[in-house]
């Protein structure tokens, strides 16, 4: 086989995207990570003789240890733009998915309803942290005990009935969103009696109230009826719940 069609000078090496090194990854860490470390949290790069540059994250009991390297080839595979804005923005990125810590679920965590595996056929309460525009699931560490765990579900409990939102109605369908964050639009369901008011007081009478649930989307309250049809006509998965089903969602 001639190696002109895959070779140095062939088409499908001009149309890949140039790759992103460590040195890359390097100079982003020296801008970005600085900025970064604010409170707990403590950022590194430090030198290791097997994996060169590691980047070093540690905030309260999580911590993480990543070879530059890795995170160059991660950003490749992503097809990032390997300008600095570019290596720089992904980088950040990074570090904000980071783990939550107890401590932060405890003082910040917010309860949602996601879906409670990879099939997505049923949905549960989660606890999640806002990082700017992200929200941040929480998972307790492994020395944390069940009476802590309670303790930060239950607080994410009561934060969630707080959370606003946009009321929209569209003829017997309430619509509920979040406007800056989707996945908290679900949080008012922990009070559900509260939207049921706010529903009620836009001149919209719910007779055997469901909730169509998507996840990261807005939520749809309507009468069963019509609530089965969007369930059935939505191109997504979802799941659809009477009004007092809610009470009995588990924790994921």
């Amino acid at each position: 086989m001639s190696a002109g069609l895959f070779g140095g000078s062939g088409l499908v090496l001009r149309l890949r995207a140039a790759p992103v090194t460590t040195a890359d990854v390097v100079r982003a860490a020296e801008e970005v990570l600085p900025v970064l470390a604010t409170g707990g949290l403590l950022l590194s790069v430090v030198a290791d003789r097997a994996d060169g540059p590691v980047l070093v994250v540690e905030e309260d009991e999580r911590s993480a240890r990543v070879p530059l390297r890795d995170l160059a080839e991660d950003m490749t595979d992503a097809r990032v733009d390997p300008s600095p804005e570019g290596v720089a923005a992904a980088l950040t990125g990074w570090v904000l998915d980071r783990p939550v810590p107890d401590a932060v679920a405890a003082e910040a965590g917010v309860a949602v309803l996601d879906w409670t595996d990879r099939t997505e056929t049923s949905v549960g309460w989660r606890v999640v942290v806002l990082r700017g525009d992200r929200a941040l699931p929480w998972a307790p560490s492994a020395g944390l005990d069940r009476r802590a765990v309670e303790r930060v579900r239950v607080a994410a409990g009561e934060r969630a009935a707080t959370v606003e939102g946009d009321l929209r109605i569209e003829g017997p369908v309430a619509l509920w969103s979040h406007p800056e964050v989707p996945l908290l639009a679900s949080s008012v369901l922990a009070a559900p009696e509260l939207l049921l008011t706010r529903i009620a007081a836009a001149g919209v009478d719910l007779q055997d109230p469901h909730v169509v649930v998507t996840p990261h989307a807005p939520l749809a309250c309507a009468g069963a009826g019509v609530a089965a049809r969007l369930a059935g006509e939505t191109g997504e998965a979802c799941q659809r719940l009477p009004w007092r089903q809610l009470a009995r969602l588990r924790w994921i």
